[in-house]
């Protein structure tokens, strides 16, 4: 014969509450483990999407702050080139300036040796200042992106530092500078020291306008990924708000409600027992 088995209106009770504290303690467990009161689109819609969208946002900036730091080390592999370029055709000059005063042909030859060495190692180092595969010295144009919409960017302009020629004439930073030729004969050259001196002063002073110009793209460069650092930070406190748990508070229901789960063990307990008195009356 069979038994049904009915729970009193007490047990019932009881019971259901049992069943919301440990959906509560389910809940506070969660965000005591994540550290956020909203895990979920089902926790809170509003502030679940709003935050998620500010993530985004901050996270389409730091991308973008990646690329601007790739470009400002771009601009500075260009700058110790230029920097580089600079010292070697402060050699050439102060080997020019020595062959107007040298003491024989000889000695002119020889520093105009050095000068024509030098010279083609000037080419090389313009070739060997890229970075990332971008090299400025060569004409190469630099395209940095501000924005997560990518369309607030700035165009980084570079120039040709060095050009050679099919002859020995090439030019540097939109100077002509020559081959030396310090001595003609049995006669030192003070005519031919004299033009290499001023080509190369025309040289450096090219080079130092380029450089100028590079500076000024690298420091707004350089404020607008300070910028996005800041604003990035801004929007992910701003999540953070939205989202986050009071860990104390989330600590304090925690205990309040492993506390109410034992009393509603305790009263389910009571109550079945006051059910089974009843029976044994039968």
């Amino acid at each position: 014969m069979a038994v049904n088995v009915t729970l009193t209106a007490g047990m019932r009770k009881n019971l259901f509450s049992l069943q919301q504290t440990d959906k509560m303690l389910g809940n506070t467990q969660t965000r005591l483990a994540s550290g956020r009161k909203v895990n979920s689109a089902l926790d809170d819609p509003v502030k679940f999407f709003k935050a998620r969208d500010h993530y985004n946002r901050a996270s389409d900036l730091l991308y973008r702050k990646t690329e601007m730091g790739e470009s400002i080390k771009t601009i500075e592999a260009a700058n110790t080139g230029i920097e580089g370029m600079i010292n070697l055709l402060e050699q050439m000059k102060s080997l020019a300036s020595a062959a107007k005063t040298a003491s024989s042909t000889t000695v002119a030859g020889e520093l105009e040796t050095q000068f024509n060495s030098i010279h083609s190692q000037i080419g090389a180092m313009a070739d060997d200042s890229n970075y990332g595969g971008t090299n400025l010295l060569d004409a190469q144009t630099m395209t940095v992106v501000f924005n997560a919409a990518g369309d607030n960017e700035l165009d980084v302009s570079g120039f040709t530092a060095y050009e050679s020629k099919a002859t020995a004439t090439h030019e540097i930073a939109e100077a002509v500078v020559a081959e030396a030729s310090f001595y003609s004969g049995s006669a030192i050259s003070v005519t031919g020291a004299t033009s290499s001196m001023d080509a190369v002063t025309s040289a450096i002073s090219n080079l130092r306008s380029e450089a100028q110009q590079l500076a000024s793209a690298l420091s707004t460069i350089s404020i607008r990924e300070e910028f996005t650092d800041k604003m990035a930070n801004t929007l992910n406190s701003g999540g953070d708000k939205l989202t986050l748990a009071d860990m104390n508070e989330e600590g304090a229901n925690m205990l309040m409600l492993q506390t109410r789960q034992a009393l509603g063990t305790t009263s389910l307990s009571l109550s079945s027992q006051a059910a089974q008195s009843v029976l044994r009356l039968f």
